[in-house]
């Protein structure tokens, strides 16, 4: 390889690493898929969605899902948050994945391959925050790792704006390291 192309293959090999650790989801569902997924969401899960933040993280092992009251403090609605996702971590490490499939629907991508994970290969573990409550899935298994992933897609798109994706693992880390050095600088 001759230096002249060096640099450009750098480059390029920085572009591809970038684009692949960008989330994937896929667009909005149409709004009567999104009212539909509303409508069944208020049976399943018992906090209020417009008070609420969906955020899913795609990681390496797997994915950070959590939910957040958006106008702090709410001290109901993040009561309510964190005794759903405490249901629903439990169910989930029982391979219990039927909440889920009530609100989007049996065919919802990722959730077959989460249903036959073996006892061990999916790791669900719950974690109260300040403004509500998280859930972290991880495995060592690329099906799962990508089951996982498709999922949260498949939320993303089903929740509309009541639903975002997170930063990939670090980059928090980062932008706060940033805003202390502008800080700094001051």
């Amino acid at each position: 390889m001759s230096f002249a192309k060096q640099p450009l293959s750098l480059f390029a090999i920085t572009i591809f690493g970038l684009a692949l650790s960008q989330p994937g989801y896929s667009e909005t569902a149409s709004p009567e898929r999104l009212n539909e997924v509303t409508q069944r969401g208020m049976h399943v899960m018992p906090f209020d969605l417009k008070q609420t933040q969906h955020i899913f993280n795609k990681t390496e092992t797997g994915g950070l899902q959590q939910v957040i009251v958006r106008n702090p403090p709410n001290p109901e609605q993040v009561e309510l948050i964190r005794q759903h996702l405490t249901k629903i971590s439990q169910e989930f490490t029982r391979g219990d994945f039927s909440n889920p499939a009530k609100i989007h629907g049996q065919d919802m991508p990722g959730l077959a391959e989460l249903r036959k994970a073996e006892p061990g290969q999916l790791h669900v573990d719950y974690k109260e925050l300040e403004k509500g409550a998280e859930i972290t899935y991880s495995s060592k298994e690329p099906v799962l790792i990508d089951a996982i992933h498709r999922w949260f897609d498949a939320q993303l798109a089903d929740h509309g704006p009541d639903a975002i994706p997170g930063n990939p693992h670090g980059a928090m880390h980062n932008m706060h390291n940033m805003h202390d050095m502008q800080n700094m600088r001051k």
